[in-house]
């Protein structure tokens, strides 16, 4: 079997450290963690890819290197039927989770969140796993408070992290990764039970 795992985030340094960049983020802290080899660029793919075996399975980690609102094109190739959607996970930046929050989910809708909407458009099916990374700000209440109107939004998600967000972050994406591995060893339903 063959397992999927997808990075979502925007290629080149300046994006490297940005909100948006957090499925990239997990995917990396996952590679490293786990010994798999440095990323190659995959012409025909347009993506950094890195392949190792987990168990008795073989593992894909992917990085599209073009921009998120185009992100399918290097995913689709690689996901043909039923079997290769259940099998793939897609990591990425959630705005509707507070920063510091993580949720497993599948068979649900973007959300808005572009680079989901092109993988969903290019594989025609929405029955893949996520691995949703919180990014909002929160109110002292811990109610999340995203920034108002397109521009600020846009502006928000390619944005850096703050140095304390940024701390935060780093312990969740270590956790990332642990749900990651969790997914591979347990199965997407009872990693869903764990992590959520």
């Amino acid at each position: 079997m063959q397992y999927l795992i997808v990075g979502l985030g925007n290629p080149g340094e300046e994006y490297a450290d940005t909100r948006h960049n957090a499925g990239r983020m997990v995917v990396e802290q996952f590679r490293k963690k786990n010994d798999f080899p440095e990323w190659v660029l995959d012409k025909t793919l347009k993506a950094l890819v890195s392949k190792s075996t987990w168990g008795k399975d073989k593992v894909v980690l992917l990085m599209p290197n073009n921009f998120m609102n185009v992100s399918g094109k290097s995913v689709a190739p690689l996901v043909k039927n039923a079997k290769d959607t259940e099998r793939t996970v897609v990591v990425y930046d959630d705005l509707d989770l507070p920063l510091g929050g993580m949720k497993i989910s599948f068979n649900r809708s973007s959300g808005g969140h572009r680079g989901v909407e092109s993988i969903i458009k290019a594989i025609k099916t929405r029955a893949f796993a996520r691995l949703r990374i919180g990014i909002c700000p929160t109110t002292p209440s811990g109610k999340p408070r995203k920034p108002k109107g397109e521009d600020a939004l846009l502006e928000f998600i390619v944005g850096p992290f703050k140095k304390a967000e940024l701390d935060e972050m780093k312990k969740v994406v270590k956790k990332g990764a642990e749900a990651l591995a969790f997914i591979l060893d347990e199965g997407r339903e009872i990693a869903t039970g764990k992590v959520n």
